[in-house]
């Protein structure tokens, strides 16, 4: 990671909504503020926090997630990364990989021992992100039906 600053961790909260606004408008090119607030909302009610990432007192990453409470039946063990999003000037530094290895250890602490993803197929920079941090195809299969 070459970085001139430390990159510090910490809990996402809703006072990020403007920060997570933008992050997600700079890499998907869409305004979703009432989407990021209804989502923020409802993390802090979530079992395990989300986090944020910081240089310098600015947010540069964050890393939404989820553990089951048996939805569709899927056990307790299972957990979800929901989110991940870094700024494009700090993207390939080791801030995901930081987020994720946070988010990875909190989820074992609660016995999460399974971990899933929902990309695009397509995606190639977030498929070998994952790749890199040790996914693989899982059991579970993607179900879609358009309208």
């Amino acid at each position: 990671m070459d970085l001139m600053e430390p990159v510090k961790l910490r809990i996402l909260t809703l006072k990020d909504l403007d920060a997570v606004t933008e992050i997600d408008y700079s890499l998907l090119g869409k305004k979703r503020r009432e989407y990021w607030e209804t989502r923020l909302e409802r993390m802090e009610t979530s079992g395990v926090p989300s986090l944020a990432a910081e240089i310098g007192g600015e947010m540069i990453g964050f890393i939404l997630g989820n553990a089951s409470g048996w939805e569709y039946g899927i056990p307790e063990n299972i957990a979800w990364i929901d989110t991940l999003g870094v700024v494009k000037e700090h993207q390939k530094k080791g801030i995901a990989k930081l987020l994720f290895a946070e988010m990875a250890s909190m989820f074992r602490k609660v016995g999460v021992d399974t971990i899933y993803v929902f990309t695009n197929w397509r995606d190639w920079d977030l498929l070998q992100f994952f790749d890199k941090m040790g996914f693989q195809r899982g059991d579970m299969i993607n179900l879609e039906l358009k309208l």
